[in-house]
């Protein structure tokens, strides 16, 4: 599915879309080059999910977790940028922090990525220029746990 995000406001209701669709043990996997957007859309999942407040980019401490009841699901978000082999995600214990949790990724593919699971929603992000330089277009695939939930995007 291709959907177009011209403006920051398209992205808030993709995350609010997700956000209402989303269960523990989830995957929203958020791919796409440097300025596309994929902290933009993790941060409008997470408030949509009921965080108020600021939610600080994983790029340094590589996971951040929030918990009920300021989300109504459990989530851990994290940006695998960093790394430099799939292997070092098990290092960091993403396991245990999935256990119970939804995840939401950033730089999937430098994790070894998620789509062969069926609970991912693989969306990838890419910068449309236009003159307002806030144009986006998201790829959105859908794990078979996704397929029943996709319509509300």
């Amino acid at each position: 599915m291709r959907l177009e995000l011209p403006d920051l406001a398209a992205m808030q209701r993709l995350g609010e879309a997700i956000a209402g669709n989303l269960r523990a043990g989830d995957v929203v996997a958020l791919s796409g080059g440097l300025g596309a957007g994929k902290t933009t859309l993790a941060r409008a999942i997470i408030a949509a999910l009921g965080h108020k407040g600021e939610v600080p980019s994983p790029s340094f401490a590589i996971v951040e977790l929030y918990d009920p009841p300021l989300l109504r699901l459990p989530v851990v978000h994290a940006d695998f940028y960093r790394l430099e082999r799939a292997e070092e995600a098990e290092g960091i214990g993403l396991d245990d922090y999935r256990n119970g949790r939804a995840l939401i990724a950033e730089w999937p593919e430098n994790a070894g990525g998620f789509s062969d699971e069926p609970g991912c929603l693989s969306i990838g992000l890419e910068i449309v220029p236009d003159s307002s330089g806030s144009g986006r277009i998201a790829i959105v695939e859908a794990g078979l746990d996704w397929l029943e939930r996709m319509p509300c995007l």
